[in-house]
């Protein structure tokens, strides 16, 4: 009888045992995407965006390594070895840095010869791009943007010699810097003003300044009594951010890009800027912050 008894526990445990291995064979993930950032704020929201939309739409896992320090310069390296599967660049980054080359053609142009040249001298690839361009741009106080109808650089160059222009150091000696703009436009300030990048949006809400200098998703534009002005004559170089990733990552996982295509144009300048405030003068989780985005445009559940 205890045989019996015995006989029918082992029964019953294989049973369990099996059913267990099946179900968690059914539930195994079929391997891990390894995503890398640049240590900046908007990476690291982007990076969220891309882990949740491929661990929603695959049967993938994922691995991010936040805030590399070198950006494009380590990274680069890193993934054409195969320590990274994908990341967050700029189409200028990787026009003039990475690909090296010096003369600019216009925007669908630079993407398709970028995504070419990618693919034919790294086996690397952008999947689409996300629709912000974080670029160099100038912003106004609103006061005197009204006052004038200043709308664009060109605007603005009329009445430079009634206003004071800050930046941070490193704008006056860039070669597409300060000096350069200036030839561009014909701008002649009054008065320049050479601050860190850090104080240029206090000064310019408690008018030590008049103008300054931006990136064009900077946080603190959400929150600050400005006005971003229109490049009319595209003096800067555009910087539109997209997934660069590795093509046998792809043919690996073919499911994996129309997760990633996903990003295609869900993001504008604004919106960029108001997701890193949320962040950074918040303190928000960037997770919390890039899952509420994504909820907002239908493209994932709450």
């Amino acid at each position: 009888m205890k045989n019996f008894k015995s006989k029918i526990f082992v029964a019953f445990m294989i049973a369990v045992l099996t059913m267990t291995t099946f179900l968690t064979g059914c539930s195994k993930k079929e391997g891990t995407i390894k995503i890398a950032t640049k240590p900046m704020t908007e990476q690291y929201i982007l990076s969220e965006m891309l882990s949740l939309l491929i661990k929603n739409n695959t049967n993938l896992n994922v691995e991010i390594t936040k805030g590399i320090g070198g950006g494009t310069s380590n990274i680069q390296p890193a993934i054409v070895k195969g320590d990274f599967d994908l990341y967050p660049e700029y189409t200028g980054t990787g026009w003039s840095e990475v690909l090296k080359e010096k003369e600019l053609p216009d925007n669908n142009t630079l993407y398709k010869e970028l995504k070419t040249k990618y693919e034919k001298q790294y086996k690397l690839t952008w999947v689409g791009l996300y629709g912000f361009n974080n670029t160099y741009g100038l912003a106004v106080r609103k006061d005197i943007a009204k006052k004038y109808n200043i709308k664009t650089y060109s605007d603005l160059a009329k009445y430079t010699p009634e206003l004071t222009f800050g930046a941070e150091y490193d704008f006056y000696e860039r070669k597409d810097g300060y000096k350069a703009l200036c030839n561009a436009y014909g701008f002649d300030f009054k008065k320049t003003s050479d601050m860190d990048i850090g104080l240029k949006y206090k000064a310019i809400n408690s008018k030590q300044i008049d103008v300054m200098n931006v990136f064009t998703t900077d946080g603190q534009l959400s929150a600050s009594n400005v006005v971003v002005l229109k490049d009319d004559k595209k003096f800067f170089q555009t910087y539109y951010c997209g997934t660069v990733v590795r093509e046998d990552t792809l043919k690996k996982y073919p499911e994996l890009k129309n997760a990633l295509i996903k990003m295609q144009n869900i993001l504008t300048d604004s919106e960029m800027s108001k997701l890193n405030y949320e962040v950074e003068t918040k303190k928000r989780d960037e997770k919390d912050v890039a899952k509420e985005f994504l909820v907002s445009k239908g493209l994932l559940k709450k």
